[in-house]
């Protein structure tokens, strides 16, 4: 009988390469996307104008009243009846004027702020303006009938800095992005077991032992 030396199961196992050697290879692959996204992405400018509501002093209308009114203006800055006016002044479509312009309010104050975004500062400055502006002349064709005005409170100013992400800033969220997708792909996948090694190993003879069934056959 011919002596065989056991499986050298142990360097086998320790040349295998972990599992969660995937982590850092995601985060590197998402960090250069991310901060080849920002590269590449043309940088965006945002200007913001404001507006207050306030009593015209002709009617019972109050405080209260100028910051509800402003609630409604704020709703309203992005409709047609504004943005159609605004469009003349800003030169740009309607079109563009929706996807560019952002209205917020203040539940403490009567203010509405007119944000616009554009691929130039000067660009943005003229949409915020326009835009502000067309609301204050809507809202003043009825201010004898609420007895609430809107008046420029700042006019928007040219930004001096690009307000989308940046380069280093999308190649953290994409290294983020990628380490969190490979580690979810890690705890998907069915796992192995030693005992489906072992028992996969058993199921194929070797050759050495291939060779002694054939010499005691012979």
């Amino acid at each position: 009988m011919t002596d065989h030396p056991a499986p050298r199961t142990g360097r086998a196992r320790a040349k295998r390469r972990p599992s969660w050697w995937w982590l850092p290879v995601g985060a590197l692959l998402g960090a250069v996307a991310g901060g080849a996204y920002g590269q590449l992405r043309p940088p965006e400018y945002t200007a913001t104008s404001s507006v207050v509501a306030v009593p015209t002093g002709r009617t019972d209308a109050d405080y209260a009243d100028a910051l509800g009114f402003a609630q409604a203006y704020g709703r309203v800055a992005a409709q047609l009846a504004v943005l159609g006016d605004a469009q003349v002044w800003a030169g740009v479509p309607v079109a563009t004027l929706r996807e560019s312009v952002r209205v917020a309010t203040s539940p403490d104050a009567p203010m509405v702020a007119v944000s616009a975004t554009a691929s130039r500062p000067g660009q943005a400055v003229d949409i915020a303006n326009a835009v502000s502006y067309a609301l204050v002349t809507q809202a003043n064709h009825t201010k004898d009938a609420t007895g609430i005005r809107l008046e420029r409170l700042a006019r928007a100013l040219k930004p001096s800095e690009p307000s989308s992400a940046s380069p280093a800033l999308t190649a953290l969220v994409g290294a983020s992005a990628g380490g969190l997708l490979s580690g979810l792909a890690l705890l998907a996948r069915p796992r192995r077991t030693e005992g489906d090694d072992d028992q996969a190993r058993a199921s194929v003879p070797g050759p050495a032992n291939a060779a002694d069934a054939h010499g005691t056959l012979g």
